[in-house]
């Protein structure tokens, strides 16, 4: 409301006053000469109270009667007045508060900032310590806090409020206002343990909410709290909701500025797809004519990575399977498109159903349909340059495997040519070298896709070889491999290294056994077919032990290997040496394993046991003489120890990943 609106309703106020106080028509009687000291206290806006002071004067001073029972008589009119004054100013200010909230949904600009002065003005007209406002959350079915002014309590700002619930979610339910002069006292609302603890956080007492309606419909409520208990007056009530009407109109014009933003996006992109698609296009011809030029040419995957990067405004790099992530590897190769991971595009390289790696398109999460087209071409391009190496490579793999087979078998083959032969393959044999010997885990339905399998794994080993400078060859319905030993690498992590990734190549389990390290392979060739046998016996132990698809070497396994090589029942000899022991503990979470392997490592001495174990040695007592009840009273004897200690290994190797 302007100024002059304001000097005008304090000149009709006064002129209220005058009227009631000296005989006007809203005089109950002539004037006594009374009034003048209550026309001073209303002139100055003086509190309640003071108008008592001129009574209590006069009394004390000893006038009479009729002097004091005229003051009583002007001190009524004038509290009648100033009450009417009072209302009067605060109607005033109600209206200039709706016309000023008015005034900004007009000039809409920010919602929240239209919803924080909506909550502000309703907490000062109303003058409660706690203003704030819920909208509905149709997917959730329930009402949340949306904007809170005079709040204290983090607890309280994040409520949620379901249909119903509390005095907010019966608002929000029968779109009727509520009010209570003492929240927790009220049996009218369901009380849940969640509202009821954030409004004790925010020590709200008196509560008034009011629904805000877009038509039919209730899409959240306004409230007004105190901190103590209070009764609100029917004209609060109906001042609450004319700012809970302001409110619903500001919510709905934002969603109707932001549904028509979101139209004219929506134009605005399809404009700029009508202008980008000729680019698009030309764009699209361009990379076709760099690859199909690439082909003609004899270009390699390097060339159709750098191609396609100055294309994509990007880097992409030819990955082997090893070098990429193997979850986003499958999802692509299964679907057939590229996927992407993290802030990189990755496309399954493939042929046939076999990977043969992956080109990534790095740091470039962003990538339109056509660029992943454009990406998902550039994989097919390099699958088929891989086929065509591979058709020249098989060749060389033929010619490698055929040098191994003369290292297994002719070992009376000329040193000399043996190490040219392995030069022109780009193997030196007087490095030292592991013998791997790996084979399939699952076993084909027929003949026919057994063999299947076994070539996939020749050529993938094939492959392994060349690219690690070693040799690959089939034998004994598997594949033998031997590969340098890179200075720092053992023979037991190129055994596992190489499960991995065969088994990543095939898509299947891939057991390898290795040797230990040989040296002088062409002037000593018996000592090739010695390593594969060593190599055979560590894959039939990790098959025996329940570790198929892992990788180990002959260094694993020690004395043992000798015993696991053949069909041997590894686990049933297990079960029945130490199986009620290892039962025992799977029921009662004991260690009693560890106890026994414990004790023999320290000479069967329960005091060195103890230290070993940690623990005191009536402990280990009490664990000796549970194990000898399981095992029987002879446990201890040379032939139960050996035997025991034998089955401890074996459950320790088996137990190993």
């Amino acid at each position: 409301m302007s100024r002059d609106h304001a000097q005008s309703a304090e000149h009709a106020g006064a002129e209220v006053a005058g009227a009631a106080l000296t005989g006007g028509p809203a005089a109950d009687s002539a004037p006594t000469g009374a009034e003048t000291p209550f026309l001073e206290l209303l002139a100055r806006g003086a509190s309640a109270d003071a108008y008592e002071q001129p009574v209590l004067v006069a009394r004390a001073e000893g006038r009479p009667a009729e002097a004091i029972a005229a003051l009583e008589h002007a001190k009524l009119l004038a509290l009648r007045v100033r009450a009417e004054l009072e209302g009067r100013r605060r109607r005033e200010a109600e209206l200039s508060a709706l016309f000023e909230t008015a005034h900004d949904l007009a000039g809409l600009r920010d919602l929240d900032s239209v919803l924080q002065a909506i909550v502000q003005r309703a907490r000062s007209l109303l003058g409660t310590d706690v203003a704030y406002l819920s909208l509905n959350d149709p997917d959730r079915g329930d009402t949340y806090m949306r904007v809170t002014e005079g709040s204290v309590a983090a607890r309280f700002q994040q409520l949620r409020l379901g249909m119903g619930e509390g005095l907010g979610g019966l608002v929000a339910q029968t779109a009727r206002p509520y009010v209570t002069d003492d929240y927790f006292k009220d049996g009218r609302f369901q009380h849940t343990n969640t509202i009821d603890t954030g409004v004790r956080d925010e020590g709200l007492v008196a509560i008034l909410g009011v629904p805000l309606m877009l038509g039919h419909h209730v899409i959240g409520v306004l409230f007004a709290a105190d901190r103590r208990a209070r009764v609100f007056e029917r004209e609060q009530i109906a001042l609450l909701g004319s700012f809970a009407a302001l409110a619903a109109a500001a919510i709905d014009s934002a969603n109707m500025l932001g549904e028509t933003r979101s139209a004219l996006a929506e134009l605005e992109r399809a404009n700029e797809i009508i202008r980008d698609r000729s680019a698009v296009i030309e764009r699209a011809s361009d990379v076709h004519d760099r690859l199909a030029e690439l082909v003609l040419r004899g270009g390699g995957v390097h060339d159709v990575a750098a191609a396609v990067s100055q294309v994509l405004d990007g880097t992409v790099e030819f990955t082997e399977t090893v070098d990429t992530p193997p979850a986003p590897l499958e999802t692509s190769r299964a679907e057939g498109h590229a996927v992407r991971h993290e802030d990189d595009w990755i496309a399954a390289v493939t042929a046939g159903g076999e990977l043969l790696g992956a080109l990534v398109l790095r740091g470039h999460p962003g990538l339109d349909p056509v660029d992943q087209l454009t990406l998902e071409r550039a994989a097919m391009v390099t699958s088929l340059l891989l086929l065509a190496r591979r058709s020249a490579a098989e060749a060389e793999q033929r010619v490698r495997g055929e040098l191994l087979d003369d290292l297994l078998d002719a070992r009376d083959r000329d040193p000399r040519l043996l190490r040219e032969r392995a030069s022109r393959l780009h193997a030196d044999l007087d490095a030292t070298h592991v013998v791997l010997a790996a084979r399939l885990d699952a076993v084909a339905p027929d003949a026919d896709q057994e063999a299947e399998a076994r070539r996939r794994l020749w050529s993938a080993a094939s492959h392994l070889a060349a690219t690690r400078h070693g040799l690959a060859a089939a034998r004994d319905g598997g594949t033998v491999l031997v590969l340098p030993l890179i200075a720092g690498d053992t023979a037991t992590e190129l055994a596992r290294r190489t499960a991995r990734q065969l088994g990543t190549a095939v898509h299947e389990a891939v057991t390898v056994g290795a040797s230990g390290p040989v040296e002088d392979l062409a002037a000593h060739p018996d000592t090739v077919a010695a390593a594969y046998a060593e190599g055979r016996r560590c894959l039939d132990a990790l098959r025996l032990l329940g570790r198929s698809g892992d990788g180990a070497a002959a260094e694993d396994f020690g004395f043992l290997g000798l015993l696991l090589a053949g069909d041997r029942d590894i686990a049933g000899f297990v079960d029945r040496t130490i199986g009620e022991v290892v039962a025992y503990d799977e029921r009662r979470g004991t260690d009693l394993v560890r106890t026994i392997d414990a004790y023999f490592t320290c000479g069967m001495s329960p005091a060195r046991t103890k230290d070993a174990l940690h623990v005191h040695v009536n402990t280990v007592a009490q664990r000796l003489e549970r194990v000898g009840r399981l095992l029987g009273d002879d446990w201890q004897s040379p032939t139960r120890t050996l035997e025991i200690q034998l089955a401890l290994r074996l459950h320790r190797l088996s137990t190993r990943h």
